[in-house]
């Protein structure tokens, strides 16, 4: 039987190309690499061409004899577009060397590389927007229209409006001849919205069903230190203390450190690990010295959580969500929770106080305080019941 290869119509750097998805086979995977202008990509797990017509007859072509073809509903899907692409932004000179001086005003009061590039990003694509409207003139209503004809087509995250309203303050801080007045911008409430936390034995399925040692090594390094993707891949083998059972965070958000217990059940794993694959520098290691991608990483949780057949998103944060929330179910005091995560603010913390399962399970639902009532009650009122097989 022939294997199925499914045709698909993606985005990716930039343009719009045609993936190649089939389960691995050879004569496949060498035919597909023979083909000019074929790429392998690691991030879509896929052999990929540009998307046209004529390259899909030349795959269909070529490849007619080894393989059946399946499209994918985006093939028939004339809404992807080169129009979905981000298009390159239109800057004059001047505003260009304001977007400059800006970066330089970020840098100076000491934000991240992380916070820099995004708040720039956010107010490099307003100035594109303004085209030849002089910065002089932008007040809080072109803010807000901006806002309803970028942000809301695309429809972006309220945690992401939040982070343009704060680069617009700082921009005002920074370039203060516009007409916007800052105190007047008001950021939309954040969401409420509780993690998502995996089951202990959810956890334990997810490794066990993770094979390769160096991804399995990963995953139980995020949950059993509670460490973000940032920080793991920014931990250096020079920072894990193995006699006393401690790792150091450098340089964590908010440029801080902490200290970390390291799980006794975990120790032998990575030590097979290290031993296995020799990393030079870094605990994880795309190449020698080199960091490992967070693409990466999430590519081969996604994996191993089908795998392991939970239907959860989990992303890497999402262990980190499970640490603190069992934690929290063993009876371990908040403050410490704080410091082992490395939150500024109590309240962060506080909100695996609501995922947790210790003290609701605690409290009885009225549905079962009446059956038990009715239970005492069985002998003098046997006609009140949920169904007639209770």
């Amino acid at each position: 039987m022939k294997p199925t290869i499914l045709l698909k119509k993606v985005t990716h750097r930039k343009k719009i190309q045609l993936l190649l998805i089939f389960p691995y086979n050879d004569v496949l995977k060498n035919k597909i690499k023979a083909i000019n202008d074929t790429v392998w990509s690691q991030t879509l797990r896929g052999w990929y061409i540009e998307y046209s017509s004529k390259n899909i007859d030349l795959i269909k072509k070529t490849l007619k004899n080894e393989a059946v073809f399946k499209l994918d509903d985006s093939m028939y899907n004339n809404e992807l577009t080169v129009s979905t692409v981000r298009k390159p932004r239109k800057i004059s000179a001047k505003n260009k060397e304001i977007i400059k001086a800006y970066v330089k005003y970020l840098k100076g009061k000491c934000y991240s590389e992380s916070t820099v590039k995004t708040y720039v990003t956010f107010v490099a694509d307003f100035i594109n927007y303004l085209k030849d409207t002089p910065l002089t003139t932008i007040t809080n209503r072109t803010v807000e229209q901006f806002i309803e004809d970028v942000f809301i087509p695309r429809k972006y995250s309220i945690s992401t409006h939040r982070q343009f309203f704060s680069a617009i303050k700082l921009f005002k801080a920074f370039y203060p001849e516009c007409q916007i007045n800052e105190l007047q911008l008001k950021r939309p409430k954040k969401s409420k919205i509780l993690p998502t936390v995996l089951s202990k034995e959810e956890v334990i399925d997810l490794l066990r069903y993770t094979k390769n040692l160096k991804h399995r090594s990963v995953l139980a390094m995020i949950y059993s230190a509670g460490l973000r993707i940032s920080e793991l891949l920014h931990l250096k083998l020079c920072h894990i203390d193995i006699d006393r059972r401690q790792l150091i965070v450098k340089n964590s958000k908010g440029r801080k450190d902490r200290n970390i217990i390291l799980a006794q059940s975990f120790i032998p794993l990575m030590q097979n690990y290290l031993m296995s694959y020799e990393p030079k520098n870094y605990f994880v290691e795309g190449k020698p010295y080199q960091q490992y991608s967070a693409e990466s990483v999430r590519a081969f949780l996604h994996r191993s959580s089908k795998i392991a057949r939970i239907t959860k998103r989990v992303t890497p944060h999402t262990l980190r969500h499970s640490y603190a929330t069992h934690l929290l179910e063993n009876g371990i005091d908040l403050r410490y929770i704080q410091e082992l995560l490395g939150h500024a603010k109590p309240e962060t913390t506080m909100i695996y106080t609501h995922v947790s399962k210790k003290d609701l399970l605690k409290i009885e639902s009225p549905l079962d305080l009446a059956i038990k009532s009715l239970v005492e009650d069985k002998k003098n009122n046997t006609h009140l019941r949920l169904s007639g097989n209770y």
